[in-house]
């Protein structure tokens, strides 16, 4: 009897402790709002001043010299040459008129969202293995020598460039088709662009995360990993909005079915030469930025760059699917999760070509997910093309 009571009671005060972090945790995140802004999809969005957003919690950004009329430079504008294929960028935004002039969106966070954000997995990091022993290689889909290995739970399916530390990348870019995998609990299933540099890491694409986002809604995402600190969006000071109307962690209003309409939507990160920030546009409009002051060693460029798909589940609990929920077919793009007119700049901001040249490949688990490169695929609209996904464990 008397352990049941200490039981009972150790429960209470973990469910106490719980519901003050929260609490305590969302009067750091949410700011003053000027205006809010309540959407269709029951999300709330503060607009806060420009300068009350929580980048500027960031001791190193106490006495910056940003401002909300902030835009890359001339040289970090150049612009995918294929544009996407929906208009789902403008029905993203939260209203007609976004908000105020000075003021930034920054979605509402409850104590609900604090408490279940604590149950996110450690980031997707990864440890790169060279020439593992010829007995471990059936467990690997690669066409190079370079192998991968993620955290335990994620699986993924990318292409990549040559992991080479003198590897001089100045951005990088994709057009992404939409979908939207199913995914409960724990699991998340995603597309994500990626650029790395030592410990270093920002990622941006889309997800399905029941964990972070509280739904099952594909949602605009972006990462950031210094090696000591990551997070999502902007649960950390890390990154700039300046966008009225586009923010972080807002749905996509349509989604592409297999067989049916496909959406899709372009997504760039690019360095700054002029600044030596790190810009995020989003079907060529720039949505904020990652300055230089967080970073401690990602100045002038990325060695490595990844495209394709990650999905996660926790121990016991079967793998969601990837991309589209199906392996990719060469023939089709009406299945196909894909990521294509994949681009790479260099360190003086100009387009490598990448027509014709092939890319390594890896897949965690080849049984479940695929990624294939095609450097020529088929149609004006595609150029070098990544297809991936898979159904994961039905």
């Amino acid at each position: 009897m008397n352990r049941r009571i200490i039981q009972h009671f150790l429960l209470l005060l973990f469910l106490c402790l719980m519901n003050y972090e929260g609490v305590r945790s969302t009067k750091i995140l949410n700011k003053p709002p000027i205006k809010t802004i309540k959407t269709e999809y029951g999300d709330i969005y503060d607009c806060v001043d420009f300068y009350d957003q929580p980048a500027f919690d960031h001791p190193l950004l106490k006495n910056h010299n940003y401002h909300p009329q902030m835009k890359p430079s001339l040289l970090t504008r150049e612009s995918i040459p294929t544009p996407s294929r929906s208009a789902t960028l403008q029905q993203m935004g939260l209203s007609v008129e976004g908000c105020p002039a000075g003021t930034v969106p920054i979605r509402k966070y409850t104590k609900e969202d604090v408490i279940r954000q604590k149950l996110l997995p450690p980031p997707e990091g990864t440890v790169h293995v060279v020439d593992p022993p010829l007995a471990n290689r059936d467990n690997f889909n690669d066409s190079k020598s370079r192998r991968i290995k993620p955290l335990k739970g994620y699986k993924l399916a990318i292409v990549s460039t040559e992991d080479n530390p003198n590897n001089k990348f100045g951005g990088a870019s994709m057009i992404a088709a939409i979908y939207n995998p199913r995914s409960t609990g724990q699991q998340h299933s995603a597309c994500r662009l990626k650029l790395i540099k030592g410990k270093n890491i920002i990622q941006t694409g889309w997800r399905v995360d029941p964990t972070l986002y509280g739904d099952n809604r594909t949602r605009l995402f972006i990462h950031f990993d210094d090696g000591t600190n990551s997070c999502f969006d902007l649960l950390c000071p890390s990154f700039i909005i300046v966008n009225q109307q586009i923010t972080l962690g807002q749905p996509f209003n349509q989604t592409s079915t297999i067989n049916g309409k496909l959406y899709d939507m372009a997504f760039q990160i690019k360095w700054d030469q002029e600044k030596g920030n790190w810009w995020l546009l989003i079907d060529n409009v720039a949505i904020g930025f990652w300055p230089k002051e967080v970073f401690d060693d990602f100045e002038n460029f990325a060695t490595t760059v990844e495209w394709g798909g990650v999905v996660y589940s926790p121990a016991g609990v079967l793998e969601p699917p990837m991309g589209s929920g199906l392996y990719p077919l060469m023939r089709s793009t009406a299945a196909n999760a894909y990521c294509r007119v994949i681009t790479l700049l260099n360190d003086k901001g100009q387009n490598i070509d990448l027509l014709g040249s092939k890319l390594p490949t890896f897949s965690t688990t080849p049984m479940l997910y695929v990624a294939v490169d095609v450097p020529n695929y088929p149609g004006v609209d595609y150029n070098h093309t990544i297809l991936y996904g898979g159904p994961g464990e039905i």
